[in-house]
């Protein structure tokens, strides 16, 4: 097991997905100095607030990815990149074809671009609603050929498909791994293609994202301790 160094608090991203960022600040402060990372979604753009919890989490000194996932014509997108500069964002993802990467690395700046390869909560079965004729591993494979050719520093994927990434595109690119379950996945979860903290480290992610397992737990603080020991542990005997 070969990874970057990366300080191992950092490993950990924790997914503010919560409907309001009054919500979100107090998340953040009773999460304390458990969690140096925060993933921005979708949901917290749509509160008309989001810069704001941003630059908030940015002058406590917290990491942030933007996973707004961009995906329109490669103009667009490069000019919604150049938004982040200079703002303490570590990661970006973009959800796009090739020339639409290509813009984004190009307009990176100080921002890591991220390309998604296949969603965790997507399974074959989805795929092949979505036309794709690939399996999901070699769909995974060929998107992250082409994020590096195109530029992007890292991609999104789950650690069922790591193992695989790390043998084609070695250590090239950051693997961010979400649908993370340190327990038994709950029927009514939308993530499909889940491993454990320590499965996705071992598999070769050098980040993992967890949502649902620190949010809803009965003492969230406690949650991101847990997984933060678990982290030093893999990384203390690897």
């Amino acid at each position: 097991m070969e990874h970057k160094h990366i300080d191992p608090q950092d490993r950990l991203i924790f997914a503010m997905d919560v409907p309001e960022v009054a919500q979100a600040r107090k998340l953040a402060e009773t999460l304390g100095d458990s969690v140096s990372f925060y993933k921005l979604g979708l949901e917290l753009m749509m509160t008309g607030e989001y810069f704001q919890l941003l630059d908030w989490l940015a002058a406590r000194d917290k990491k942030i990815f933007v996973d707004l996932k961009f995906f329109d014509v490669p103009a667009t997108v490069a000019a919604a990149v150049r938004r982040l500069h200079n703002r303490g964002v570590t990661f970006a993802t973009v959800h796009g074809n090739q020339s639409i990467m290509e813009a984004a690395a190009a307009a990176k700046g100080d921002v890591g671009i991220l390309a998604v390869t296949v969603l965790t909560s997507l399974d074959r079965g989805d795929l092949d609603d979505l036309g794709f004729k690939c399996d999901v591993e070699a769909l995974v494979l060929s998107r992250a050929r082409r994020a590096l050719e195109a530029g992007c520093d890292g991609v999104i994927s789950s650690g069922l498909e790591a193992p695989r990434l790390r043998e084609f595109v070695d250590h090239r690119l950051i693997v961010v791994t979400p649908g993370i379950r340190p327990v038994d996945n709950r029927p009514e979860d939308d993530q499909k293609r889940v491993v454990s903290v320590e499965q996705a480290f071992q598999n070769g992610a050098d980040h993992i994202v967890v949502g649902r397992p620190i949010r809803d737990a009965a003492d969230p603080r406690k949650a991101a301790e847990g997984i933060q020991a678990t982290i030093q542990k893999v990384f203390g005997e690897s």
